[in-house]
């Protein structure tokens, strides 16, 4: 580093940290994930505490890497939490979730075969025998054939 610059970093003192928090930041819309975010927060945490407080750059340093081992951390567990709470099981077994739901039957059930219609689309069901227009309630599947009952 030349030493104009050297000298010029060095006159910025705390606000370094501002700085090199800020280029983290707009480093992170080039970069893929949500990943130098945090270590520009902690840069610029580190940045605000040390304009409060006069604080030696080794310990702004060490402060630096703990808070952004910190901020990952919180981080990666929201994230995780976030992921469980819209983790569905479920969601490409498209009868399985109508597990529970009511519909009408369209088509009678005869012989334990009969047919309902969800949404957009028509399903074969089985049961006891029942006649058109009767609620039924989805108990459970076997394929695609969903196990229902009268509601």
């Amino acid at each position: 580093m030349a030493p104009e610059m050297a000298a010029w970093f060095a006159a910025l003192g705390t606000w370094n940290w501002v700085i090199v928090g800020l280029v983290l930041l707009a480093l992170e819309l080039f970069a893929p994930g949500a990943f130098l975010m945090w270590f520009g927060l902690a840069a610029i945490a580190v940045g605000l505490l040390s304009l409060a407080i006069m604080i030696p750059w080794q310990l702004a340093a060490v402060i630096f890497v703990v808070l952004a081992v910190i901020f990952v951390l919180i981080a990666r567990r929201m994230a995780l939490r976030r992921a469980d709470a819209e983790d569905d099981l479920r969601l490409n077994d498209r009868a399985s979730r109508l597990i529970g739901r009511t519909f009408v039957l369209n088509e009678a059930i005869r012989e334990g075969q009969g047919r309902i219609r969800v949404d957009d689309s028509s399903w074969g069901v089985e049961g006891p025998d029942l006649p058109v227009g009767t609620l039924v309630r989805v108990i459970g599947h076997d394929g695609t054939r969903l196990k229902v009952i009268a509601a």
